[in-house]
C-alpha cells in the first residue's frame, strides 16, 4: 500500500483525487495539506506541509505556486518523493525543482494524462515516418473560455515531442493572418480555440498528398489528470533521487 500526502487536498483536484483514491486498494491518503479545512476529510489535514508529522511514501501536489518552495524543502528534508502538478512556477522555482531532484525523486510533467503521454510517444514514431515523406504538421487545441494562456502547455509539449524527432529544425507558427505567404515545409502550425466548457481537446494533423492522418485526444473531465497523478505516485514511491516525467510511468 502506497501512502501519500495530498498537498492542496481541499482544492478541486485535491478533492477529485481523494475520491479516486478512496476505493483503490493499492494507495491511500494518510494526510492532507490545505490552508482551509472544515474537517470533512477522512484523513488529518495540516495548514502547511512543515506542520505535517505523518510519514508517507510520496506527495501528490495540486496546490499553488506560492506553496512550492516549502513543499520542496519538506520533500528534500524528509526524502519523500513528490509528484509536482502545480503550474505557474517561476524560473527560480523551476531551478529549485532541478536542484531538489538531485536529492529526492521528483516527477513533473506538462500534462498528467496517461493518454496524452502515450500520444507523445506515438507522435515520435509517426513523425519519423511521415515528416520525411513530406507531410505537413498542424496542431489544433481547444479549451474552455476561462483559459487565459494560448497555446496550451500540452499543445507545446506535443510540438516539442515532434520537433525533438526532427532535430529541432522546425519552426512554430502561431498566427497565419499577419503574413500572406505559402506554408513552408519545416514548420509546425499551432492553433488555439477557446469556448464553452471544453476541458481539453488536442488534434495533431499530418497532412500529405491525398491523405491525412490525425491523432486526437479528448479529455472529458479533469479526472484524467487525477488518475495520471495517482499512477505517478504509485510509480515514484521508493524511486531514487532524480527528475522523472510521465513518460517514465508509461514505460
Amino acid at each position: 500500500m502506497v501512502k501519500v500526502i495530498m498537498h492542496g487536498c481541499n482544492g478541486k483536484m485535491g478533492q477529485m483525487i481523494t475520491g479516486l483514491i478512496a476505493p483503490d486498494e493499492e494507495i491511500e491518503i494518510v494526510a492532507g495539506i490545505d490552508a482551509f479545512d472544515d474537517g470533512h476529510n477522512s484523513y488529518p489535514v495540516f495548514s502547511s506541509i512543515d506542520k505535517c508529522d505523518v510519514e508517507a511514501d510520496a506527495v501528490i501536489d495540486f496546490s499553488v505556486a506560492a506553496a512550492a518552495d516549502g513543499l520542496l524543502d519538506y520533500c528534500v528534508e524528509k526524502k519523500v518523493p513528490c509528484v509536482l502538478c502545480t503550474t505557474g512556477l517561476s524560473g527560480e522555482q523551476l531551478a529549485k525543482v532541478q536542484e531538489a531532484s538531485k536529492k529526492v525523486a521528483i516527477l513533473k510533467s506538462a500534462n498528467m494524462s496517461l493518454g496524452i503521454n502515450m500520444l507523445l510517444k506515438l507522435l515520435k514514431e509517426a513523425t519519423a515516418t511521415l515528416a520525411p515523406a513530406g507531410f505537413d504538421i498542424e496542431i489544433v487545441e481547444k479549451h474552455h473560455n476561462q483559459k487565459v494562456d494560448a497555446p496550451s502547455g500540452t499543445a507545446l509539449a506535443l510540438a516539442d515531442s515532434i520537433n525533438e524527432e526532427l532535430n529541432n529544425e522546425y519552426e512554430y507558427v502561431y498566427d497565419r493572418s499577419k503574413v500572406r505567404e505559402k506554408r513552408t515545409q519545416k514548420e509546425i502550425g499551432i492553433s488555439a480555440v477557446r469556448g464553452g466548457t471544453i476541458v481539453g481537446d488536442h488534434d495533431v494533423i499530418f497532412a500529405g498528398a491525398d491523405e491525412v492522418i490525425t491523432f486526437s485526444h479528448r479529455a472529458y473531465s479533469k479526472a484524467v489528470f487525477g488518475k495520471g497523478a495517482i499512477q505517478a505516485a504509485k510509480f515514484l514511491a521508493g524511486k531514487p533521487a532524480g527528475m522523472y516525467d510521465m513518460s517514465d510511468v508509461i514505460g
